[in-house]
C-alpha cells in the first residue's frame, strides 16, 4: 500500500467514525425525545421507535469497535451482533404491531412526534447513504451492513411518521402498525443475509 493510499483510508476510517458518533449522538438525543413525545401521546409507536433508536445505538457502537481494530475473525464478530438487533427490531416489530392492531389502540396526536420522526427519517436516510459510500470504499462489510440498519431506521421513521399523519389528520390509526410488517420483511432478510449469506 502506498502512502497515498494509507492516507486515503485514514480518511474514510476518520469519516465512517465520524458517521457513527453523529448517528450514535442522534439517537441518544432520540430517545429522550421520543419518550417526551410517547408519554403525553399515549403512543406504543413512538414508544416503539425509542427502542429502535436503541437497537441503532447498539449496531452504531459495534461499529465503532470494529472500526477500532482489524482482522477478519473481528469482523465476522461483528457483523453477528448486528445480526443480532436486527432480529430484535424485527421480534420487536413484529409484537408490536400485532399488539397494537388486535387491541384497537388509538394514540393521541403527537406534533412533537411527527416533528421528531420527520426530521429523523430525512437524517437516517443521509447517514445510511454516506455510510454505504465509506463502507464500499473501504471494503468494510460491517460498515456496510450497519449503513443498512440505519437505512431500516430511516424507513421505520417514515412508517411511524406516516402513521402519525394517518392517525391525525384521518383518524386511520392502524397505518402505523400496517407499516410495521413490511419492516419486519427487510429485519429478517438482513438477518438472513448476515448469518447465511457470503461476507
Amino acid at each position: 500500500m502506498t502512502r497515498t493510499d494509507d492516507a486515503a483510508r485514514r480518511t474514510l476510517v476518520r469519516r465512517g467514525f465520524a458517521l457513527e458518533y453523529t448517528t450514535l449522538s442522534w439517537n441518544v438525543i432520540g430517545i429522550v425525545v421520543l419518550a417526551v413525545a410517547a408519554i403525553s401521546a399515549r403512543s406504543v409507536a413512538l414508544a416503539g421507535f425509542g427502542l429502535d433508536s436503541l437497537i441503532e445505538i447498539g449496531a452504531s457502537t459495534v461499529v465503532i469497535w470494529e472500526l477500532s481494530g482489524t482482522g477478519v475473525e473481528r469482523q465476522r464478530r461483528a457483523l453477528k451482533l448486528i445480526g443480532v438487533g436486527f432480529g430484535l427490531l424485527a421480534a420487536y416489530l413484529l409484537v408490536q404491531s400485532t399488539w397494537v392492531l388486535v387491541s384497537g389502540f388509538r394514540p393521541h396526536h403527537s406534533p412533537l412526534g411527527i416533528g421528531w420522526t420527520a426530521v429523523t427519517a430525512a437524517v437516517m436516510f443521509a447517514l445510511a447513504a454516506g455510510k454505504a459510500r465509506t463502507g464500499n470504499a473501504l471494503d468494510n462489510p460491517v460498515l456496510k451492513t450497519e449503513g443498512r440498519v440505519t437505512l431500516i431506521d430511516g424507513l421505520l421513521a417514515t412508517a411511524v411518521l406516516l402513521g402519525l399523519l394517518l392517525n391525525s389528520l384521518a383518524g386511520l390509526w392502524w397505518a402505523d402498525p400496517a407499516a410495521g410488517y413490511v419492516l419486519v420483511y427487510y429485519a429478517l432478510r438482513e438477518v438472513r443475509e448476515i448469518f447465511l449469506g457470503e461476507h
